[in-house]
């Protein structure tokens, strides 16, 4: 049996269409593109649910309650992993795996990445928004602010690459 290569976009054409869904909601919404805070407002409507007094009585909560379907970036987070696995789908590269590395067990690779995600959301918050959001935004009008936080992505992805490959070659 041969093994089919997953076959992907274009990088080029991908990111030439990405650049087009950045200015079309530059246009049409008035703002860029940005995930943390469609995940932030789905976290409250989930803690607001479970939790509603406890959620209404809390600072940070009590202040973000509401219906989630006012918010155009939690309609584009949902828009965003319905079109993420249909595209899987139709394209069967959809599979429910977890890499890791020979040297790694599946243990150690579960617990890496929920610090790591949660990390990231932490670190999202505390900069008021998302790497890649500020980065796509601020590379767009060629802020300095946009291009440093591209350059420190890319800088700390590298640097953790090279201190964690022993886990993964």
């Amino acid at each position: 049996m041969q093994n089919k290569k997953a076959t992907y976009i274009n990088p080029y054409l991908g990111g030439f269409l990405l650049g087009l869904l950045l200015l079309a909601t530059l246009f049409i919404g008035g703002h860029g593109l940005g995930a943390s805070g469609g995940i932030k407002d789905l976290t409250v409507a989930f803690t607001a649910l479970v939790a509603p007094s406890w959620a209404d009585g809390h600072h940070f909560f009590g202040q973000l309650t509401g219906s989630i379907w006012k918010s155009w970036i939690v309609i584009m987070v949902i828009g965003l992993f319905t079109g993420s696995f249909i595209s899987g789908v139709v394209s069967r590269n959809l599979k429910f795996t977890l890499e890791k590395g020979s040297h790694i067990g599946r243990s150690l690779r579960l617990m890496l990445a929920v610090c790591g995600g949660l990390l990231f959301g932490i670190g999202s918050q505390l900069g008021r928004g998302c790497t890649s959001g500020a980065a796509l935004n601020g590379m767009a009008v060629l802020s300095a602010s946009g291009i440093i936080t591209m350059l420190a992505i890319f800088g700390t992805g590298f640097a953790f690459a090279f201190l964690f490959k022993k886990f993964w070659l």
